[in-house]
């Protein structure tokens, strides 16, 4: 099976079409609905060509890092952020389907708007990043800003620039009810956003524990196993 099939039968199987609360919130929004057909003729061969390359890139260049035996690369869609805005809470409607109930999303109000990674107006925006349940151990938020540029530049791309906040609450979305960094799977684990920067002393990370998604604030320093990152490159349009 050709990375192109692959990625498509797997967004198509998604929480953004397969997750009944997440599909209706997408139809909500004025997005087209994530389909094989959409798939194959939204986004250009040429765009899977350097989707399929940066994948297996991120793959090599974390492949010594801590619990990368762990990890799962692929495409993640990000939708325009004028209609469906992964940066703030959802709706707890939205989240039905994904926790079994409706419920509200935990966000910590000293947080700001948020690094916006995609242009509004384009309906869907490959990223290449992980999409599984846990990314790389890569150190605390101060460990990762601070570290040379070659040690996170992937194909010339420094991959911290995509590490925020409305990459991995679309990552939530298309995840359905197998959500990362939950209490529910194997390990619990939340995921860094160095490219947030800090809010006063204070770094950014999601997760999703006690039945709810969470939007958090807490210490750069950790480097505990639980904090991980998602090294992520956006996919360009072909021109």
């Amino acid at each position: 099976m050709s990375f192109k099939t692959e990625q498509i039968a797997r967004l198509a199987d998604s929480g953004w079409s397969r997750c009944g609360s997440v599909a209706e919130a997408v139809a909500q929004a004025g997005l087209p609905p994530i389909t094989p057909a959409y798939l194959a003729t939204a986004f250009s061969d040429d765009m899977w060509k350097t989707a399929e390359h940066t994948v297996r890139a991120l793959r090599d260049h974390f492949a010594s890092a801590r619990f990368a035996d762990e990890t799962t690369y692929g495409i993640l869609l990000v939708p325009d952020p004028a209609k469906l805005d992964t940066r703030r809470p959802m709706p707890p409607s939205v989240r039905a389907d994904q926790l079994g109930t409706p419920t509200d999303d935990v966000f910590d109000e000293r947080l700001p708007a948020g690094t916006l990674g995609t242009r509004p107006g384009i309906p869907w925006t490959m990223v290449a990043t992980i999409t599984g349940a846990y990314g790389p151990s890569l150190g605390s938020h101060n460990q990762i800003v601070t570290a040379p540029p070659a040690s996170f530049t992937v194909t010339g791309t420094d991959t911290r620039n995509l590490m925020i906040r409305q990459l991995w609450g679309a990552r939530v979305l298309q995840s359905g009810p197998n959500l990362p960094d939950c209490e529910a799977n194997q390990r619990w684990t939340f995921t860094l956003f160095p490219g947030e920067g800090l809010t006063g002393d204070q770094a950014e990370s999601g997760t999703v524990l006690k039945g709810k998604v969470r939007f958090r604030l807490g210490k750069p320093t950790r480097t505990i196993a639980s904090a991980r990152t998602a090294p992520a490159i956006t996919i360009p349009p072909s021109t």
